[in-house]
């Protein structure tokens, strides 16, 4: 059995494990990530996941994936900004979000533009990320 590497740098809270979506390295091992990288590809792991998905953890996720064929109004789109912002502060501990967001992608009224601005909070560092949504499939 092997121990689990220290995290870079000497911030060990922000955390270290499996690169997501799964990798290889070079080497051939199992790609890693850490500190606010590991971070952010939790918070694309919280979002891309379907509630019910997970048959051990049926309340992980994000409920956004029962709007997908919801009309792209401004009701839909308050749903999503309040559904994310619930999964977020539910499901990732190191951080505090400070704003949620979603707009229509310029020229593609099929996908709306989620924005997160958070803040990590052992460190103080604020971040933000865009996670695309798709609200309806083809046309």
């Amino acid at each position: 059995m092997s121990t689990p590497m220290p995290a870079v740098g000497g911030r060990p809270f922000l955390g270290i494990g499996w690169r997501f979506p799964l990798q290889v390295s070079p080497t051939g091992a199992i790609a890693t990530s850490d500190q606010e990288q590991k971070i952010e590809e939790s918070l694309y792991l919280i979002l891309g996941t379907a509630k019910g998905e997970r048959p051990m953890l049926p309340e992980f996720g994000c409920g956004i994936h029962d709007l997908v064929f919801a009309p792209g109004d401004a009701s839909t789109i308050a749903q999503v900004v309040s559904t994310v912002r619930d999964a977020l502060l539910t499901y990732e501990p190191r951080i505090d979000v400070i704003t949620v967001d979603a707009s229509p992608a310029p020229g593609e009224p099929n996908v709306l533009l989620i924005r997160v601005d958070y803040r990590i909070r052992t460190s103080n560092a604020r971040a933000n990320l865009v996670y695309p949504f798709f609200i309806t499939e083809g046309r």
